[in-house]
């Protein structure tokens, strides 16, 4: 049986983009469902009901938010076209300025 990935998402939003970049570098089949932010679905707020934003990914019924955290999950589970340098010096640079965008923009 395959995976089933499943990723929440809004178009305009620069942490969702992150995730559906993430997702197509590495090749992953997923199914895409597009959120009203003003009428969230009950599926979103099932699979994140702390936030009840997105992005959400759900691996397997196992949901994951916020989108650097499923960045490197994504990274970490398919392992071909590594997203993260491998040097964790690196790695851990490259997260600086991942949040840094993140806290700035």
């Amino acid at each position: 049986m395959a995976e089933e990935v499943k990723f929440f998402g809004f178009w305009v939003s620069p942490f969702s983009r992150r995730v559906d970049i993430a997702l197509k570098l590495k090749g992953v089949d997923f199914k895409y469902h597009e959120e009203v932010l003003s009428d969230k679905s009950t599926s979103l707020i099932k699979y994140n009901p702390i936030h009840k934003k997105v992005p959400v990914l759900v691996h397997d019924e196992k949901p994951l938010a916020e989108s650097l955290v499923i960045v490197e999950y994504i990274d970490e589970t398919w392992q071909n076209c590594p997203i993260l340098p491998k040097d964790p010096y690196e790695r851990a640079h490259a997260r600086f300025w991942a949040r840094f965008i993140d806290e700035k923009f």
